[in-house]
């Protein structure tokens, strides 16, 4: 190791000595009860509650993934992808962040997901509950092994140790961190970590452009590649049969134009409606102090996610003039954002940008852990196996299962040549479908009923799976995004399922009328 890896290590250890100062300061009132624990005891802040929420929500695929898919094939998947997102985000903080704060406070005071859904239909023997934390635990364990890809990536481009090795660091210091002090400290710490995510960003864009000699020589150089630049068109590198971009004389190879139609874009864009069934963000809604709140936590949300995204995309294109053959397969392009800190900037400087990934990667996994955790120790264990388990065996429970969850997802990740955009796509959409329809049912339509739950739960996660790796693969206008039509047939499944059914009781009828009325 020389030198300057030796800055940019010390620059990043002094951030991760920060992080875990923040889980001490808030271990001892995170062990005080599972509510303090899981949910904080509902007393964020409008400013942590947003900057968390989104913080959580993006993780290292922000900085590696979105701007590694902009540098791959141009401006169209990233684009449409991130507009889905920004819109996605405005709409679940409108609509559903004030009656799911309200409608999990009479739901028993619910302070995880299962437990609300649960609740919401008043079921006695929970079928809801398991099912709902079984997804949870699948999808997460999935997700948090897409912030361990993020680890072993950037810490074995840094310092050239061998990936595995890294990776299992990464999993170690973000096992440890979360065990410390549960979801205040995770909140508490996201809030930091949004702020340096952006400062990263913001950092990287000015200096990469300044690099490439300015705006108009990053799009003259964008313009040259075909369909790098096209809305509705896609880039397509050409690939030798080993899988690498093809280089002639000095310049990558890229084919003829990819066609990016409206079922394309509208694949793209159900990113957002990913939004309405994932958990660290609707867990987010239902911890904040007060509802009135949640407007300005709406607005400081959309400001956040509307730059960073736009940043992002824009450092997928830079780097395409800056560094046009540095990394030329799929899954090296997500290290662009890596080549440009470490090529720009000074090494300490460059180890504090660099820790805006380490930052983006703990503050998702850590929510990704603990809500996989809870999901199991208090909706299966407390919820369905012992019920008369005491806080204590709760606590002991989470923390057992978050030992074995990051061991599973160690062992996703141990394909060094894994895509973190890939991963996070699957994971979203398997939360999206399975929990998105059944949320926006759940809080507006009254008639709404508990088998139509479970038929949405289990029709959703079923045709992510389904689509995934059976119907996509027939190609054509099949190969879209497995959110659509999982989220469509969910929805679907919701709706005949409930009507065919008998309809909810009274008493969960009055539930859903006092929280639409706001007369608690």
């Amino acid at each position: 190791m020389n030198g300057s890896s030796i800055r940019i290590l010390i620059a990043m250890i002094i951030y991760m000595a920060a992080v875990i100062g923040i889980g001490l300061w808030y271990a001892r009132r995170a062990n005080k009860s599972s509510e303090e624990y899981f949910l904080g005891g509902r007393s964020l802040g409008p400013w942590v509650t947003a900057m968390s929420a989104e913080a959580s929500d993006m993780s290292g695929w922000l900085l590696m993934g979105l701007p590694g898919v902009a540098y791959w094939c141009g401006l169209a998947d990233a684009f449409w992808t991130a507009l889905g997102l920004a819109v996605g985000t405005y709409f679940n903080w409108l609509i559903v962040s004030k009656r799911l704060r309200r409608y999990s406070v009479r739901a028993g005071n619910a302070i995880t997901l299962p437990e609300f859904f649960s609740n919401r239909f008043r079921e006695n023997k929970k079928a809801i509950m398991m099912i709902a934390a079984a997804f949870i635990l699948i999808f997460f364990t999935v997700y948090a092994s897409s912030c361990f890809v993020t680890c072993g990536k950037l810490f074995s481009t840094l310092f050239g140790v061998p990936y595995v090795a890294m990776m299992i660091l990464g999993a170690l210091f973000v096992l440890l961190y979360t065990l410390l002090g549960g979801f205040l400290a995770e909140s508490a710490s996201d809030f930091m970590q949004a702020i340096v995510m952006i400062v990263a960003l913001t950092v990287i864009v000015v200096l990469g452009t300044a690099q490439a000699g300015g705006i108009g020589a990053v799009m003259e150089n964008a313009r040259q590649i075909p369909g790098f630049l096209e809305f509705f068109g896609l880039a397509t590198p050409a690939l030798d049969e080993a899988g690498m971009q093809l280089v002639e004389n000095g310049a990558p190879v890229f084919g003829a134009v990819s066609d990016y139609g409206l079922l394309t874009v509208c694949s793209m864009m159900a990113w957002g409606l990913g939004y309405f069934g994932m958990p660290q963000v609707l867990l987010r809604f239902m911890a904040i102090r007060r509802e009135d709140e949640l407007n300005r936590s709406r607005r400081i949300a959309m400001i956040w996610v509307v730059i960073s995204l736009g940043v992002a995309v824009f450092i997928g294109i830079v780097g395409r003039q800056v560094y046009p053959t540095a990394h030329l397969t799929k899954s090296a392009a997500e290290n662009i954002f890596i080549t440009l800190a470490t090529s720009s900037l000074p090494p300490l400087l460059a180890g504090f940008v660099m820790a805006g990934i380490l930052a983006a990667t703990i503050s998702s996994s850590d929510s990704y852990l603990l809500i996989a955790a809870s999901a199991f120790a208090k909706n299966i264990y407390q919820g369905v196996c012992k019920k008369d388990a005491t806080d204590k065996q709760v606590m002991l429970v989470s923390r057992l299962t978050l030992l074995v969850l990051a061991l599973i997802g160690v062992v996703i990740a141990l394909d060094e040549n894994s895509v973190i955009f890939q991963i996070v796509a699957f994971a979203w959409a398997g939360f999206g479908a399975t929990f998105g329809p059944l949320m926006l049912f759940s809080l507006f339509w009254k008639r709404t009923n508990r088998a139509g739950a479970i038929a949405g739960m289990l029709s959703g996660a079923g045709m992510v799976f389904l689509w995934k790796l059976v119907i996509s693969k027939l190609g054509g206008a099949f190969a879209i995004y497995e959110l659509l039509p999982a989220f469509i047939f969910s929805s679907l499944c919701i709706v005949v399922v409930s009507l065919l059914t008998k309809a909810p009781s009274k008493e969960i009828e009055d539930d859903f009328e006092a929280v639409r009325t706001g007369n608690l």
